[in-house]
């Protein structure tokens, strides 16, 4: 498979506010020299503790965060939070991302059928993918129907819905343009087991179905080893270790993925 996204010399640090005007500056490294391939069709795992860069990574990915230095392509084509929205506007019809907190992208005054077929119109495309102003009501009950909504669920509000509900709502969303890349970040920390595994079977099923790349970040070993073919093992902002899941969870190379992997409760 060849590789649709890649990071090189990925850095990015981040200043601390100054609590007087002669104070000197302090600067925090998020991200140090941090390569990533992600390959079309596959899907990729990031996974370290909290504040180990798994976020800052995904966002300078997806062009929503800017490196300090190092590249980021997609596809061969730069990709640069600082170009501007406009500049990027052919990536974000190649990628979709679902957050952890569904509500809060959620517009709570717009209907679900709003709020998933917004990026159609935001994009510029019908309901087919393409350019266009064709019927997108239809792509919208079927994007609703792939996450398991019933087709009654696009004429509700967002607060009429569990919050497993809520999240199957954005995961819609980061569909309906029918992207070549998901990215999501934490998308199943907060949902119950059934429910978790619910979405992840749906998330296999349009793997298979139409070759849908994915990134996920997640705390979860368990949506690593069941969604995820290479996993990613973040600490203090560089890459520890890497390559197929299976191998890095059951033969661990360093000994900081040896102890994350040990700080798991089992059951």
């Amino acid at each position: 498979m060849s590789v649709l996204l890649r990071g090189r010399g990925i850095h990015r640090t981040y200043s601390a506010p100054r609590t007087w005007v002669w104070q000197p500056r302090t600067f925090t490294t998020a991200l140090a020299d941090v390569d990533i391939d992600v390959r079309a069709g596959s899907s990729v795992g990031i996974i370290g503790e909290s504040g180990s860069g798994k976020s800052t990574l995904v966002r300078i990915l997806l062009g929503l965060d800017s490196a300090t230095s190092g590249s980021v392509e997609f596809d061969g084509r730069p990709v640069d939070a600082r170009a501007g929205a406009r500049a990027l506007h052919w990536l974000r019809r190649r990628t979709g991302i679902v957050f952890q907190d569904p509500y809060a992208s959620l517009d709570p005054r717009q209907r679900v059928a709003q709020i998933v077929g917004e990026p159609l119109w935001a994009l510029g495309l019908a309901g087919d993918g393409t350019p266009g102003t064709a019927d997108r009501r239809e792509r919208v009950r079927e994007v609703l129907a792939d996450v398991g909504l019933d087709a009654d669920a696009a004429e509700r509000y967002p607060h009429e819905f569990s919050g497993g509900q809520r999240q199957r709502i954005a995961l819609a969303r980061a569909l309906v343009h029918r992207p070549e890349v998901l990215v999501g970040d934490e998308p199943l920390s907060a949902l119950d087991v059934t429910v978790r595994a619910q979405i992840l079977a749906e998330l296999q099923t349009l793997r298979t179905r139409d070759g849908l790349t994915i990134v996920m970040v997640s705390h979860d070993l368990g949506v690593v080893q069941n969604l995820c073919d290479e996993v990613v093992v973040m600490q203090d902002g560089r890459v520890a270790e890497e390559g197929p899941t299976e191998k890095v969870l059951q033969q661990p190379q360093v000994a900081y993925t040896r102890r994350l992997l040990a700080s798991i409760p089992t059951i």
